[in-house]
């Protein structure tokens, strides 16, 4: 069983950074992919970020070269820096780990752009 934590979220005006935290129960290095996913009121679950096992990213269109995502695996730990923050931003952000083809999610961070 894999736990995953999220941290980092709040409340930041517009063009604005914030950066996401992601911390594993188990070790991050055996993880075949991670990712940071994103829920606004009313809309389904969309993929902000996916980072693979061999260090291959994959950025939804909209937030490329405004985040990255990367991963300290001393501190078994996932992250999302979000610079140059939108109010379209604004949703719960939530962390996603595949192990042995089981997927685990975090309980959600709250991410919110406004002035």
């Amino acid at each position: 069983q894999v736990q995953l934590v999220e941290s980092g979220g709040g409340l930041v005006q517009p063009g604005g950074s914030l950066r996401l935290s992601c911390a594993t129960s188990g070790s991050i290095s055996k993880m075949q992919v991670m990712g940071w996913y994103r829920q606004a009121p009313g809309n389904g679950r969309e993929l902000v970020a996916t980072l693979t096992a061999g260090y291959n990213t994959n950025y939804k269109d909209s937030v490329k070269v405004r985040f990255t995502i990367y991963r300290d695996n001393a501190k078994n730990t996932m992250y999302l820096q979000m610079n140059s923050l939108k109010p379209e931003d604004t949703a719960v952000y939530y962390c996603k780990a595949v192990s042995e083809q089981i997927e685990y999610w975090g309980q959600g961070t709250q991410v919110t752009v406004s002035s």
